[in-house]
């Protein structure tokens, strides 16, 4: 039986994160993933300043591809948009391994399937023990599944069902470009270029939202990919071949600790509501969680946003287009058809 103070369940940044952390605070953990990194992943791999800032990353030492666009441009209802922030963009593949190799924790490759509470913390499969537990293995994540789904149901209003293709690509625009709501999408497109030739592209919806409409993510797939080509950002004859995955916006996350489980980034639900942006909430959780257990204090989600944009009327545009509800009303406040 190995034990150790904490085992992480999941390898991705959220997990990383959080034992690059604990391992500066002192405290001994491991990581359990099911994948041999470096593993692929699909992910716009869009980053944010606030990201470089929590992982005090300094961009000149990072040895892999990572690229800074100065602006970023929405195509909202036909209308243009310039916004100009500066942001980054990087390869999952490489930026997982990354995070993972510079945490320097112990990393062992096991697919968790049986989570025990004990007398004096967790058992894992009958091969694993620890006093803490960190749940960050994603929208599947088995922490969450045993300890924290009965507490903490999912909101479905919120789901996110995407496409998305990550390639070899001689893009020519190094500006990142979003489209929102074409053809009645609730969500966006995505045209994110990488360092060195490559091309991130996809589009994500509200799967309610798309399922109440007879809609299908693959018909926008097959609408952005023919916008793609008639703005020559992609040449007519390339071949695309999209992959599918879901994950969830953030909610109230009612219960994000269960006793000494801890629950963090997409394992929590935690994508911003506007841009529904996963990495920057990850990070900051992993490393939240990690000072909540060397401290034994509160872990709190107060300092992770909800949003990726500003207050402003951009952002409530946002918040409205991706996760408003249909609301049915009751019998007895049926509009009056006369």
């Amino acid at each position: 039986m190995m034990r150790t103070d904490v085992i992480i369940v999941g390898g991705g940044p959220a997990g990383s994160s959080c034992a690059w952390q604990l391992r500066r605070r002192g405290v001994g953990c491991l990581i359990l993933d099911k994948a041999v990194f470096p593993r692929p992943k699909l992910c716009a791999g869009w980053i944010t300043p606030e990201v470089l800032a929590d992982l005090e990353m300094d961009i000149a030492a990072y040895p892999h591809r990572f690229l800074t666009f100065e602006v970023t441009r929405a195509h909202l209802f036909g209308i243009g948009l310039t916004m100009r922030s500066p942001q980054h963009s990087i390869r999952r593949v490489e930026f997982d391994d990354w995070l993972l190799e510079r945490s320097g924790a112990e990393v062992v490759t096991h697919q968790v399937k049986r989570i025990e509470r004990t007398a004096h913390g967790y058992r894992i499969d009958d091969r694993f023990e620890c006093d803490a537990l960190v749940g960050a293995g994603g929208t599947a994540c088995p922490v969450y599944r045993s300890l924290f789904r009965e507490h903490n149901p999912r909101a479905r209003w919120l789901q996110v069902a995407a496409l998305e293709q990550e390639l070899a690509y001689a893009w020519e625009d190094p500006d990142c470009h979003l489209w929102f709501f074409e053809k009645g999408l609730p969500g966006y497109s995505w045209y994110v270029p990488k360092q060195n030739g490559y091309l991130n592209l996809g589009v994500g919806g509200m799967a309610q939202r798309l399922q109440e409409k007879g809609g299908s993510i693959h018909k926008h797939w097959e609408h952005f990919a023919a916008t793609l080509r008639s703005r020559r950002l992609i040449d007519e004859g390339l071949t695309l071949e999209p992959q599918g995955y879901s994950y969830y916006l953030r909610d109230g996350v009612q219960t994000i600790r269960n006793a000494n489980a801890f629950l963090v980034g997409d394992a929590a639900g935690l994508a911003t509501r506007d841009l529904a942006e996963g990495i920057g909430p990850a990070i900051r959780s992993g490393i939240l969680a990690a000072d909540a257990i060397a401290e034994g204090g509160e872990y709190s989600l107060d300092s992770v946003s909800r949003y990726s944009l500003g207050a402003g009327l951009s952002r409530r545009a946002l918040v409205y287009g991706l996760s408003r509800r249909k609301v049915t009303l009751p019998a007895d406040r049926q509009p009056n058809p006369d």
